[in-house]
């Protein structure tokens, strides 16, 4: 696996701290990202009810299983950090009802207390704040996540992150586009470092097999100047996440 994407390399790496192709041509703003497991089966399962069919009291075990992919980062982030959850907009808070990350992160923190005592994690829930409606994420390619979250963030108080080591928490990591412009934003403002921890980690198929949806998804950007060219064809199933 890549150390700081999480994402399966395409060959054996020579070393534990190997990095993939996309993290040796574009190096995220994170400094590391780690998931609990791979986005399949049951625990795929179990987010779905989670975010979709809106099951709360599932966040208490998802929560543990997050602070188990939190502790995974014990010898390299530091041990005082501000765990800031990435934000929804609030047309879509309307919708749900409650925004998944900022209830994961609060279950995980309760669980680390408990196993990690000397660890002083700093919930802030309003550090970061979505300050534009982004299209959803379902059959777009990695380049067209990215356009659709640019300036997507904002920080609301730039001196409570100046300085601090930040926690990203989100459900899932799929293409990295949402990290690295959360991150980004987050580095902006004055944070010294950020790290990302998620649920699950999803896999990215081969660009050699396109998926159904590439038409859909080679038209989302029409209008925007800087996406005049045809698409490639989307990379993802369509109810993968956007993280």
């Amino acid at each position: 696996m890549c150390h700081c994407c999480g994402d399966a390399l395409n060959a054996p790496a020579a070393s534990d701290r190997a990095h993939c192709r996309a993290c040796r041509l574009a190096p995220p703003p994170f400094a590391r990202a780690v998931a609990a497991a791979t986005y399949d089966g049951r625990l795929r399962d179990a987010i779905h009810a989670f975010k979709y069919d809106k099951l709360r009291p599932i966040a208490r075990p998802l929560g543990r299983l997050l602070a188990a992919s939190i502790t995974q980062l014990a010898d390299e982030a530091q041990q005082d950090l501000l765990v800031v959850p990435v934000p929804i907009h609030r047309s879509k808070y309307r919708g749900c009802g409650f925004n998944q990350a900022r209830l994961l992160a609060a279950e995980a923190l309760a669980a680390l207390r408990r196993t990690h005592p000397a660890w002083r994690l700093a919930l802030a829930p309003q550090a970061l704040l979505r300050q534009r409606f982004t299209e959803s994420p379902s059959g777009l390619t990695p380049r067209q996540r990215r356009l659709n979250l640019r300036r997507a963030f904002r920080i609301s108080d730039p001196s409570a992150v100046s300085g601090k080591d930040v926690l990203l928490i989100d459900n899932i990591l799929t293409t990295g586009a949402t990290a690295r412009s959360a991150a980004k934003t987050l580095l902006e403002a004055g944070a010294h470092s950020v790290w990302v921890a998620t649920l699950a980690r999803a896999r990215r198929p081969s660009l050699l097999h396109p998926g159904p949806n590439a038409q859909r998804a080679g038209n989302i950007h029409r209008s925007q100047p800087e996406n005049r060219h045809p698409q490639p064809a989307r990379m993802f199933a369509h109810d993968q996440p956007s993280f």
